[in-house]
């Protein structure tokens, strides 16, 4: 313990609520940003500095703990910590939870493993076992590692470190995480339109000041999006040698082909964050980017807290997509939070969509946003038309779900050798089990969710919980046998009916119930991109960014569905996924067409789609929300209390709302159930909060947090701008 000249200001990954204070010894030179090694309690922990400052009166009498050691990693920059620092305040969560964000692999705070190569040796061993000839028989071809090594040979580890020891190998040593390699700005991309060479023109001028510059990239389905906005990457990559660009995807847009198009573009594969990285791979990337060595990522929301040395421009594509919004953890959407972050390190920001969200237009209408339009798809690709099946006088047959006019088209879609995408976003045979004797639905036993049944694996599955368990014979109520029926289809009953339909058609189910990680993703996208499926039925992972140049029919078997409940952008979303799912059709020289079966054919949604006319449902869907006071023209935010006691968590909700702050221009509605009353066993309660824009809604609802001490049975998870209403 010492008395301090210096203080630094540590913030740790545990959950507390400030930075801690420490002495800084003479001999270590501690700036802010530093990853330090300090104790805490009986530990040593990892974390970083947070500020320095001369001790002063308020260090008086205090004996402080010393920095132990600084880690050998480039400081955090100050455009992170600040990023943090707002990311806390905004959805209310703790600095030190957000930063676990950025410190998401610690494992890169130390040097990289040393990974050990044998090589053949031109000297030969005085003694040659069998085995011996066969390890180097195997490293002809190069060099390699130890078990790799033994592996091709057919031997032991032992037998290889012997050969080496013998003289008969030669060892090379290198860290584990090599560089990634070096963008090759000299090439070209691929000729651009008259209408794309404008828009890329636009953003390269645009970044030119190295400044915060927000850009909305507003295409059509097909229309070069990603040509343009590589034209600006490698535009800032060429004027700074250090400047380093991320591009957000959705996770499931993450996929072979999209990696290639950057491959190809820039003569070397970006480095990628997502969820099917491995921890060495992810060690190795969050160090390369640290350093400033990785100059191109590419990844899913979480590389938005990656430690980027010099972040000049983020690109959010599909910026209108759900999946940006987390919904765990740390609540926040990924395009907002990229906007602050890209203000915060001065760095240019383009935000790519055919269907953008309406805070994106209405910042780009309000000249918040440059906005970029492109209207059309280049060469002799065009637009799909869109028209609707009206259920109510084409019904399906008696436990078919499939209209006459839907099947006559994949009829004649398959007699030209053209493929068919069937969408239908629901998981699973059927989204409801119930009893014919006594009308039990299944449930999970913790939740207050249906269990979806899968046919292929014999399960029922709760998607919200992971829950799953046998189908039972029985109804679990009545003891009713063969009792259990399922109402309504998923993706799996629908193909029952594709394959009775069109017995000689090759089919094939695109879900995440029935793709095994990404290199099965990969090999069905390369099937259909070959003409090896005839028709394919896909969730929303069909829906997204793919390029399959024989595909020609789209038929949306529900395009209601996204439209029932209390959800204030079902409209918005509705339309956005079928403008993207029906933009798989007619990619290439062939005309496509997609097809709605719906119920309501009136709604905005679909009418507008069917007609082109998007600025119609635009300012309709606007309308309402400014006359709600809803987002972009008002904030909300949601806050949901849980607890395994439902009377307790039902009495605290509302006292809680009993101690809110009276301020003009909020509105508070709730406590109530929300439609998901119970889950994983513990009652649920919501409240909505709606503010002005002019109002910090986070700060009001920080403020009133803090009038009220939670009991530890009570969770409280805070929501700013929600996107799920469940």
């Amino acid at each position: 313990m010492t008395k301090p000249k210096l203080v630094a200001s540590v913030l740790f990954t545990i959950p507390v609520p400030e930075p801690f204070d420490y002495a800084i010894e003479p001999d270590l030179d501690v700036q802010p940003g530093d990853y330090v090694l300090a104790p805490l309690g009986a530990r040593q922990m990892r974390g970083v500095v947070w500020a320095v400052r001369d001790a002063g009166v308020q260090d008086e009498g205090r004996t402080l703990k010393t920095i132990e050691q600084q880690l050998p990693v480039p400081p955090l920059s100050a455009s992170c910590r600040d990023f943090v620092d707002f990311v806390a305040r905004y959805t209310c969560h703790l600095q030190s939870v957000v930063l676990r964000m950025v410190l998401s692999t610690p494992d890169a705070l130390v040097p990289a493993p040393v990974q050990v190569s044998y090589a053949r040796s031109p000297a030969s061993p005085a003694k040659l076992t069998a085995a011996r000839e066969k390890v180097l028989q195997a490293c002809q071809s190069g060099s390699f590692g130890a078990t790799e090594l033994a592996r091709r040979a057919g031997v032991s580890v032992g037998v290889i470190k012997g050969l080496a020891a013998a003289g008969g190998l030669t060892t090379t040593k290198a860290s584990a995480d090599q560089p990634f390699a070096t963008p090759d700005l000299s090439l070209r991309g691929k000729t651009l339109t008259a209408s794309q060479q404008h828009a890329a023109d636009a953003l390269v001028a645009l970044n030119k000041g190295d400044a915060f510059a927000p850009a909305l990239l507003d295409g059509v389905t097909g229309s070069g999006k990603t040509e343009v906005y590589f034209e600006a990457l490698a535009d800032v990559l060429a004027r700074d040698e250090t400047a380093q660009v991320l591009v957000l995807l959705p996770e499931i847009a993450l996929t072979q082909d999209v990696l290639a198009r950057f491959e190809k573009r820039f003569g070397a594969q970006p480095a990628q964050w997502h969820s099917e990285r491995s921890m060495p791979q992810r060690r190795r990337v969050w160090r390369e980017v640290a350093h400033g060595r990785a100059r191109i990522v590419v990844g899913a929301r979480s590389a938005l807290f990656l430690p980027f040395a010099n972040l000049r421009m983020i690109v959010v594509d599909e910026e209108h997509d759900n999946s940006f919004k987390q919904e765990e953890g740390v609540l926040y959407h990924a395009r907002d939070m990229a906007v602050a972050r890209a203000k915060m390190a001065n760095a240019g920001i383009i935000l790519a969509s055919a269907t953008p969200s309406l805070e994106s237009l209405v910042n780009a209408r309000s000249n918040r946003y440059a906005h970029m339009r492109l209207a059309a798809r280049p060469g002799a690709a065009v637009l799909p038309p869109i028209s609707t099946i009206d259920l109510r006088e084409h019904s399906p047959g008696p436990g078919c779900w499939l209209s006459p006019p839907l099947l006559e088209a994949m009829d004649g879609t398959l007699a030209r050798r053209e493929q068919v995408l069937l969408f239908l976003n629901r998981r699973g045979y059927a989204p409801l089990t119930i009893c014919r004797h006594c009308g039990e639905r299944m449930k999970a036993p913790d939740s207050s969710t249906y269990l979806v049944e899968h046919r292929f694996s014999g399960r029922l599955v709760c998607h919200l919980t992971g829950y799953s368990r046998p189908k039972p014979k029985n109804c679990p109520a009545c003891d009713a046998q063969d009792s259990l029926h399922p109402v309504g289809p998923g993706v799996e009953r629908l193909e029952e009916e594709v394959r009775l339909r069109f017995p000689q058609a090759v089919t094939e189910v695109f879900s995440s119930d029935t793709m095994d990680g990404a290199e099965q993703v990969r090999s069905l996208i390369g099937r259909m991109e070959a003409g090896q499926i005839d028709i394919l039925i896909g969730t929303q992972m069909a829906a997204k960014g793919h390029n399959f140049p024989n595909l020609t029919l789209v038929g949306v078997v529900d395009a209601d569905m996204g439209l029932q409940g209390a959800d204030l952008r079902a409209g918005e979303r509705t339309y956005q996924t079928l403008v993207q799912v029906a933009g798989r059709a007619g990619r290439a020289d062939r005309p496509g067409r997609a097809l709605l079966q719906t119920h309501q054919p009136d709604h905005e949604a679909i009418a507008a789609l069917c007609s082109g006319d998007r600025e119609a449902f635009i300012g309709a869907e606007l309308g309402l929300r400014e006359d709600m006071g809803f987002p972009p023209y008002g904030r909300l935010a949601a806050l949901v209390f849980s607890s395994l006691n439902e009377k307790e968590v039902d009495a605290l909700s509302r006292r809680f709302v009993a101690a809110a702050p009276f301020v003009d221009g909020v509105d508070i509605w709730g406590p109530s159930e929300p439609p998901f009353a119970k889950v994983r066993g513990r009652w649920r309660r919501r409240v909505l909060v709606r503010s002005d824009r002019s109002i910090d809604l986070s700060a009001l609802i920080a403020a009133w947090r803090s009038r009220i001490d939670l009991p530890r049975s009570i969770r409280l998870k805070v929501d700013i701008d929600p996107y799920s209403f469940l």
